[in-house]
């Protein structure tokens, strides 16, 4: 049996986060990874440049059903922390919009900083290693596919179910429910939407245009882009109001496709004119989207031959777009697991159990999910490095 001071499952972002600086402080680390491969998710992000973290990142862009948990964390290491790791590693970077920051080579060299750093602080690495088993007595004892460890503190960075072809499981969930730690029902979040069977035709027709729109659920409203699919909606706004569904069925978004201009006035405008009402919209929107969204018959009339429920009609297919919700796309396309291990089982100082000395949770398994943007790899960064300068 191999005896280590710390061992840390799951070597994506979180992981070597913690790994590094749980061994830079003379600890005996170990980091499992069950796959091939290390930080999938760092190198798949933000079109494989790694939108790593993001300049404005604080609490209010974290969903939890405990939203203070973030604090501390957040503060104990923050964007600005990380950024200095990228810097002194020579890694150049931009600012794109809304505070994301991106390497400006590939995200490999996000990976390849964290080995850098694991490597410095002699970090022992394990690939292609199922945890088959775990029992605690004085210490833990992990029974692996590559034979029986044991270890002082264990850290848990598996990750939840996105994206299950790159190693997403319910692997961390099970643990924490071994030791009695209560788990959030787990969800798809940043995860594309599903059109009802009545609007399906329209979405398909629709599908590879982008618009820059007001996305609102609820009391939730996003400003960024959204993309028609075959299936539904897609896009960084639909992305980020998904994370604020509890259930994808029968759900309702308005959406308003002209945020910057009043439809009704600027018809209204037009009232003296001749212009049609297709050559007018056509100047705001594209063409398949404003013969999909306006019936034929008002279309070809010209502005100022519409009644007033004509042009109320106009102005509520375009600044009020109703989109009925089926469904998701579901883990296969989610980008992180909303829900997961409950944050009043954890220390926010630490994120080790208060039920269980030394078993720590990190990362997207806990009921932590940031926006769209950066946000979960610095709850990542911020989450791994609270357990790894305790463990």
């Amino acid at each position: 049996m191999k005896t280590y001071d710390v061992v840390v499952i799951g070597a994506g972002a979180a992981g070597l986060m913690t790994a590094l600086h749980a061994s830079k402080r003379g600890r005996k680390t170990l980091l499992i990874e069950s796959t091939s491969k290390i930080g999938e998710k760092i190198r798949i992000s933000g079109g494989g440049r790694c939108n790593f973290t993001n300049l404005g990142a604080s609490p209010k862009n974290f969903i939890s059903n405990n939203p203070s948990f973030v604090i501390s964390p957040l503060a104990r290491y923050t964007q600005h922390d990380f950024i200095k790791m990228v810097e002194s590693h020579n890694i150049s970077y931009h600012e794109k919009t809304l505070g994301q920051l991106f390497c400006d080579g590939k995200a490999t060299q996000i990976i390849n900083m964290l080995l850098d750093e694991c490597r410095k602080y002699n970090v022992e690495i394990l690939m292609n290693c199922a945890v088959l088993e775990i029992k605690k007595a004085d210490y833990f004892q992990i029974f692996s596919s590559h034979g029986e460890l044991s270890s002082t503190s264990l850290i848990i960075a598996t990750g939840g179910l996105s994206i299950p072809k790159m190693g997403g499981s319910d692997l961390g969930y099970r643990i924490a429910s071994q030791f009695g730690l209560k788990i959030i029902p787990t969800r798809p979040a940043l995860v594309p939407l599903l059109a009802d069977e009545m609007n399906l035709s329209i979405h398909q027709d629709l599908s590879g245009i982008s618009a820059h729109s007001i996305v609102n659920y609820e009391k939730v409203s996003f400003r960024e882009n959204i993309l028609f699919t075959h299936k539904g909606l897609s896009g960084p706004a639909v992305l980020q109001i998904s994370s604020y569904f509890k259930s994808f069925k029968n759900q309702n978004l308005k959406i308003n496709l002209l945020p910057d201009i009043a439809i009704d006035q600027l018809l209204e405008s037009q009232r003296q004119g001749k212009i049609l009402v297709s050559n007018f919209l056509k100047t705001y929107l594209p063409q398949r989207l404003v013969e999909r969204l306006i019936p034929q018959e008002l279309l070809s009339k010209r502005i100022v031959d519409c009644n007033k429920k004509q042009l109320n009609q106009i102005t509520e297919a375009i600044n009020c777009y109703n989109f009925q919700v089926q469904g998701s796309e579901g883990y296969a396309k989610a980008e992180v697991t909303a829900g997961g291990v409950d944050t009043n089982e954890l220390s926010s100082k630490t994120m080790m159990s208060r039920k269980v000395p030394n078993l720590y949770f990190i990362g997207e398994v806990v009921d932590v999910t940031g926006w769209l943007g950066g946000y979960n790899f610095q709850w990542a960064w911020s989450s791994g490095f609270s357990a790894g300068i305790d463990a």
